[in-house]
């Protein structure tokens, strides 16, 4: 592995025994930094907020994500949030403190952007989009008309990604301990989006080439749709492909988060491995780039099979942390207010989002 290959050299000629107990060494160290980093770009936890310390807003809820209609949460008897109303009735926009937006429902056509005549003075647009750039289109069109952005990007104005990890003691869902009782499968890899374009087909066809490969979805055999199902399946396997369908900044979606929840190893394709270490311990995946080739790769995850004590490597951080998905859609639209709320009277325009964005 490519993080453990300088202190491994390092061990020079000392045991077996002794090389271990100094990587070991080295990896909790970085792994206590990382805790202390990934603080910077992780989301606030919800607390309960005084009543008095800030005004209450309304957040009009313009596009449904996919255009799914839902009832929206109370944010205060749900995340303890106060002082926001959240609507999806039109007619408020006149005096809407914020508007939240989803690139794709626009984008789409499944609905229009506000009418800018008659926006009331201080309302905030609010940018809010979960696809990757690779799938975003027509970004020109939103130029100067936004004022915040909520993306899974760290350097978003309005910060939440797919998932992250907790303490231990903290909110979230509990971890399974890591356990060596063999699991019936190898590798499991379940995609519903295949382009033969995407890198990541061609790194599965690489792959399988060397060892075998579970797949499931649209390219497989079917599975039932729902996340929990999914979940179900990969506990039965030691592996997981968490491969993106692109590769940008920060990118990393419930794909991965799946593979961590089931407790299966996930195997990485997306942005560097810098970015997945601002989520997870650096020894928590395997990233396709930590090997010189995909046959390496194999032989590396082929090894971890016959070698129980190896594969606890990878899980043994699980016993000090809990995992956290926001839930769909509430808990981003009430992370979406209370950031309205702590930004009343300060004025933003976003310019160059496209440059941002895809940068």
């Amino acid at each position: 592995m490519e993080f453990l290959a300088g202190w491994t050299h390092a061990c020079g000629k000392k045991s077996k025994r002794e090389c271990n107990f100094l990587i070991a060494g080295v990896v909790a160290v970085s792994f206590l930094v990382l805790v202390g980093l990934s603080a910077l770009h992780l989301p606030e936890p919800f607390t309960i907020e005084p009543g008095a310390t800030l005004p209450a807003v309304t957040l009009l809820v313009w596009t449904y994500p996919f255009g799914r209609v839902k009832p929206l949460p109370d944010c205060m008897e749900r995340y303890g949030v106060y002082g926001c109303v959240l609507t999806d009735d039109k007619s408020a926009y006149p005096y809407a403190d914020g508007v939240l937006m989803q690139h794709l429902a626009i984008e789409a056509g499944i609905s229009k952007l506000p009418p800018e005549a008659g926006r009331p003075p201080g309302q905030k647009w609010i940018w809010f989009n979960y696809e990757s750039p690779t799938n975003t289109h027509d970004l020109w069109r939103m130029e100067g008309l936004f004022n915040l952005t909520m993306t899974y990007r760290a350097d978003s104005d309005i910060f939440l990604p797919y998932g992250y990890l907790v303490h231990k003691h903290g909110h979230g869902k509990p971890l399974t301990k890591p356990s060596r009782i063999p699991r019936p499968g190898f590798v499991v890899w379940a995609v519903s989006n295949w382009e033969e374009s995407y890198a990541r087909v061609a790194f599965y066809y690489e792959l399988r080439k060397y060892i075998q490969i579970d797949v499931f979805g649209r390219a497989g055999k079917k599975i039932t749709r729902g996340p929990k199902n999914l979940v179900n399946l990969l506990r039965h396997y030691y592996f997981y492909l968490a491969l993106e369908n692109s590769q940008h900044t920060d990118y990393i979606t419930e794909k991965l988060w799946n593979a961590v929840s089931a407790g299966a190893v996930p195997v990485v394709l997306g942005p560097t491995r810098k970015d997945y270490e601002r989520f997870l311990p650096p020894e928590a995946f395997i990233h396709v780039d930590d090997f010189p080739s995909v046959k390496e790769l194999a032989r590396y995850l082929l090894q971890l099979r016959r070698e129980p004590a190896r594969r606890m490597f990878h899980l043994s951080w699980r016993t000090r942390f809990r995992m956290h998905e926001p839930a769909l859609w509430f808990e981003y639209y009430c992370t979406a207010c209370k950031a309205l709320r702590k930004t009343v009277g300060q004025t933003h325009v976003v310019h160059n989002l496209t440059q941002w964005f895809d940068s």
